[in-house]
């Protein structure tokens, strides 16, 4: 059986309710990140903050998922842990350094990025990912989007070699959740989501802290309410929830819907700015989150031979 045919058919049915709410939970859980990453920032190193984050996620995981230790035979947990390397060790390395930089704004106008990564990396090595012209015109449609909603910032950022590392950092940090996304789609399917994420969230806080402890051992840190409140908070909502969601989503949804997740937690971050800190409502923010909009309803209404066949999920 082919890696294609098994994940097909590691994917059982599900009422089209759940993946809408699984879905939604994902892009608005991740749309309210960027800002709480900002702000623990400030008491907490790049580094240890998501090193920390990861071993809080993956304890909080350890009661659920110590009935399915057999799941991980035959070198499976190997290499769940080498693909978490690349789903979130690497990628969140660098946007937690890179946030040190640029603009929260900033990071998700550029991770915005991920799904033309997605559907380059997904045509490579996903042959039942075609790469249609629709798909790119969504694609294409919703980065344009995200640039009307961050006009202002594009104009204002003045640009330093701080800055354009930053930008360089998120854009690979893009590119390399790209890959992860298709490998775990490709071939981790079979495992339970909450199994996935433990393993790699466990296996990512020990590369992570590592790397801060070689780092950033003269870095202080301030274990303010603050710091403590946007640790829980990217530890349970942005990591647990959020990944056992993406994780469960994967072989049922399109890589261009997936995709679209990029653009709609953009959308959401944009908008709590404008709900919650008083950010100004201009004709850029209106026309940007209409094109996105636009974009996740295209990558969403595949073309039937584009989605998984039903026959092959039971």
């Amino acid at each position: 059986m082919s890696s294609v045919t098994a994940v097909s058919s590691a994917a059982k049915p599900a009422p089209r309710w759940k993946i809408a709410l699984a879905y939604a939970i994902c892009f608005i859980t991740w749309g309210s990140t960027w800002a709480v990453v900002k702000v623990g920032l400030e008491d907490l190193p790049p580094l240890r903050f998501v090193g920390t984050r990861m071993l809080i996620a993956g304890v909080a995981l350890l009661p659920f998922a110590r009935s399915r230790g057999a799941a991980l035979g035959g070198g499976t947990g190997w290499r769940i842990a080498g693909i978490g390397v690349l789903q979130l060790a690497v990628p969140f390395g660098l946007l937690f350094v890179a946030q040190q930089w640029i603009p929260s704004s900033w990071s998700a106008l550029l991770f915005s990025t991920f799904p033309v990564w997605l559907l380059l990396v997904g045509r490579v090595l996903l042959p039942d990912q075609p790469l249609t012209p629709q798909k790119l015109f969504a694609a294409c449609l919703g980065l344009t989007g995200v640039v009307a909603l961050q006009h202002q910032e594009l104009v204002s950022l003045s640009l330093s070699t701080q800055v354009l590392l930053g930008c360089g950092m998120t854009l690979g940090a893009a590119s390399v959740v790209a890959v992860a996304n298709v490998l775990v789609r490709q071939h981790m399917t079979h495992v339970p989501p909450h199994l996935l994420t433990l393993v790699q969230t466990l296996s990512s806080a020990v590369l992570l802290l590592g790397a801060s402890a070689l780092l950033e051992w003269n870095q202080p840190m301030h274990w303010t309410p603050r710091a403590i409140g946007a640790l829980l908070y990217l530890a349970l909502g942005g990591t647990v929830i959020t990944y056992q969601c993406l994780y469960w989503l994967l072989p049922r949804i399109s890589l261009a819907a997936l995709g679209a997740m990029a653009l709609l937690d953009t959308l959401v971050a944009v908008t709590l700015g404008v709900a919650l800190l008083g950010e100004p409502l201009t004709p850029s923010l209106l026309a940007g989150g209409v094109l996105i909009l636009t974009a996740a309803a295209i990558a969403n209404r595949e073309p039937p031979e584009a989605k998984v066949p039903p026959e092959a999920s039971v």
